[in-house]
């Protein structure tokens, strides 16, 4: 099973690249980024990743934006192969231009397999604010104690350059009016077809209780990120402050964080909350909320999951109109938004990630 990157010497097992180091099916490794434009009257938030699954043998990528009332969802799926050094996707593709620095992201005009054309395209180059910070590693095990979460992450706020089309409507992306922040993760957790409950669909859930809150300032960034079970116990949690000067870049670690959420009437949307981590407090005001694991595959709709064989290739589009209360039905779940945050009188952006089950 050798392929073209086993002639980099970058081995970690007595085994060809391909074949990573656990026969878990759930082993992932995965492209997150956003892009939000900093004027608050632009009505748009755009969502896109890609993942690899090396043991299900498949590869995803999916792109969601919600604008002018509309969730909109493109997608697409392949059978991995052997070259993990393929980052396209049907129509998406993630080029390496800088490794932990700049990176370009596309999404091509492409046909459905209902024979449409895609409503949405981009074309978007990241640069990153600062060098990634790597986050504690995310453990967590089921009720009868078995991992079912088990990665390594690393983060960066940055910036894009390019455009993004919506309909008949371009963007021109300019990295001083659109920024945002992103993800690289690998490791275990759910993907592909759901396994049998057995035994646990039986036994009480632990509760999992998620907030993520990357925000950017002028010449820094913080990046505050919390999981606690129903009894209050944390699985989870780190608040850290990376400075950026000419000369260099430092890490401070502010602390236990703690956070205060003010939910709207029907409890769906943090509408305002306050985040606490030593001496540094953020006010954080959500703006423009996209219900992530709604057509993405992030496991909250049954017909798309991450990891999940389709077909050898295939690309989808599917739109929920938020103005009907049929759009609007389907919507619960991880919630990533926008948002703007001031902190010691200065004002910041970045995203504001929450999920309380």
């Amino acid at each position: 099973m050798l392929s073209p990157l086993d002639d980099y010497p970058i081995h970690q097992i007595a085994e060809p690249i391909r074949r990573v180091g656990t026969s878990d099916r759930n082993f992932y490794d995965r492209y997150y980024f956003n892009c939000m434009p900093l004027d608050p009257d632009e009505d748009l938030f755009l969502v896109t990743g890609m993942g690899q699954y090396p043991n299900l043998g498949v590869a995803d990528a999916f792109a969601v934006v919600v604008h002018d009332g509309v969730h909109r969802v493109v997608r697409s799926s392949r059978a991995l192969g052997l070259d993990r050094m393929d980052t396209t996707v049907g129509p998406f593709s993630v080029g390496v231009i800088q490794g932990l620095q700049e990176l370009r992201f596309r999404l091509d005009g492409a046909e459905t397999d209902t024979g449409a054309a895609t409503t949405l395209e981009f074309d978007l180059t990241w640069t990153g604010a600062h060098h990634p910070i790597e986050e504690p590693r995310h453990r967590d095990r089921d009720a009868v104690g078995r991992i079912f979460l088990d990665a390594c992450r690393m983060a960066q706020m940055g910036s894009w350059a390019g455009t993004v089309t919506v309909d008949d409507r371009t963007w021109e992306v300019t990295p001083d009016c659109w920024w945002g922040s992103r993800d690289r993760s690998w490791g275990i957790r759910p993907s592909g077809e759901p396994e049998p409950a057995g035994i646990t669909a039986h036994l009480p859930g632990a509760g999992f209780n998620w907030l993520y809150v990357p925000v950017r300032f002028d010449d820094e960034s913080v990046f505050v990120i919390c999981q606690t079970r129903n009894d209050g116990s944390r699985v989870l949690e780190e608040a850290v402050r990376v400075w950026r000067t000419d000369q260099s870049e430092g890490i401070e670690h502010l602390g236990r964080p703690e956070y205060d959420l003010t939910w709207d009437a029907d409890h769906r949307f943090v509408e305002s909350a306050v985040v606490q981590a030593g001496k540094v407090r953020l006010d954080v005001r959500p703006r423009l909320p996209v219900h992530l694991g709604v057509g993405t595959g992030y496991g909250f709709d049954a017909e798309w999951r991450n990891g999940r064989y389709v077909a050898d290739l295939v690309v989808q589009e599917r739109q929920w109109d938020l103005r009907t209360e049929e759009g609007r039905a389907p919507m619960w779940g991880i919630v990533d938004s926008s948002a703007e945050v001031t902190m010691d009188g200065k004002v910041g952006h970045g995203l504001f990630e929450y999920m309380f089950l």
